[in-house]
Order: C-alpha cells, then sequence, then structure tokens
C-alpha cells in the first residue's frame, strides 16, 4: 500500500498498527465509524487540492497535467 494513503489512513483512525513493533503491518480498524471515513475523505481531498494549488505554477496548467500530479503523489498509475 502507498505511504501517503497509509499515513492518511493512520491520521484518520482508519487504521492502526497490528503491533507497534512492526509498524509495516496495518489494519482497518473495528471501532472506525463514519467520523473516520469523513476524516480520511477530508484528507484525501486536502491533499488533492494542495496539488491543485502546486500546479499554478504551470502556464497555465492542463488537466492532465493536474491529473498526473495526483495520480503520481498517490502512486496511482
Amino acid at each position: 500500500m502507498n505511504q501517503r494513503i497509509i499515513k492518511l489512513g493512520l491520521d484518520s483512525g482508519m487504521l492502526n498498527y497490528v503491533d507497534h513493533e512492526t509498524p509495516r503491518y496495518y489494519f482497518l480498524c473495528g471501532h472506525a465509524d463514519e467520523e473516520c471515513l469523513e476524516k480520511f475523505a477530508e484528507l484525501i481531498v486536502r491533499e488533492c487540492a494542495g496539488i491543485v494549488e502546486e500546479t499554478r505554477w504551470m502556464v497555465p496548467p492542463s488537466q492532465e497535467q493536474i491529473a498526473r500530479s495526483i495520480k503520481q503523489y498517490f502512486g496511482v498509475k
């Protein structure tokens, strides 16, 4: 799983570590609720908005360039 997605999952409460000795193993929290899901979605939207803001220097940024930047950031092909 992409490290950025893992961080957002941990920050939102959607993911947790299997144990704190080996933090490379994660699981979906059994107690994750609608609030956690909303937080996860909000964090993703914030990340995407930040990427769009960073493309302002492109003169003018095309939709394809913005889409490519978002995909690259999250490791999506």
